[in-house]
């Protein structure tokens, strides 16, 4: 792989997982509720998802997905479903979630899951398979070099949006009332985002 086609790569896996979309968004809203380190299972199961993923269409599963309207029509509709799912329990959220409250929580392998229904993460690893892997005679040793660049994007982007919900959890659990937090900013907080969601869900809709 020559300099102009890494530098492509880098400005797509930038663009891609640094832009607002359901992962993003989730870690954002995961942190602010539970605190960084319960978001950090969702934020390690984005690129682990995304990385099965795109392995997966690589050994030519794309090319079915792309090939059977059906099948993709499927896929972004349990996509749209489950981001709309996951708007409604998120915008009756008004009060810093515990440790063990399981209202908000998305498990490691919702996280993983989530990939799988991410019209998104489908056309990103269909853009890099065709652009830098299809037709390629060393296209696996191409695999070998794209896959941890695009993981390590995808860790970094949704760390760094857990750590920006993290640092605002204080403020949106405030102000006080007899040492109680009304919850009203996170309350606002959560709505925000639930509706981040629903506009991705749209957006979705539209592909």
């Amino acid at each position: 792989m020559n300099a102009t086609e890494l530098t492509a790569l880098l400005v797509l896996s930038a663009a891609a997982s640094f832009s607002p979309g359901p992962n993003t968004t989730l870690s954002t809203a995961l942190a602010a509720n539970f605190g960084l380190k319960r978001a950090l299972r969702f934020v390690v199961a984005v690129p682990v998802g995304w990385g099965l993923l795109f392995s997966l269409c690589a050994g030519g599963l794309g090319t079915l997905v792309v090939a059977v309207p059906l099948l993709r029509g499927g896929i972004q509709a349990l996509g749209i479903a489950y981001l709309l799912w996951l708007a409604t329990r998120l915008a009756g959220s008004s009060a810093l979630a515990q440790a063990d409250d399981a209202r908000l929580q998305v498990t490691f392998w919702q996280g993983v899951a989530l990939q799988f229904l991410n019209i998104k993460a489908w056309m990103l690893a269909l853009t890099v398979v065709a652009g830098w892997l299809a037709g390629r005679a060393d296209a696996w040793d191409r695999f070998a070099l794209v896959l941890p660049v695009m993981l390590a994007f995808g860790l970094l982007s949704n760390l760094a949006y857990a750590l920006i919900g993290s640092l605002l959890r204080d403020w949106l659990g405030g102000p006080q009332v007899g040492g109680v937090a009304t919850g009203g900013r996170l309350r606002w907080f959560n709505r925000g985002m639930a509706a981040v969601l629903v506009f991705t869900a749209a957006w979705m809709a539209t592909l």
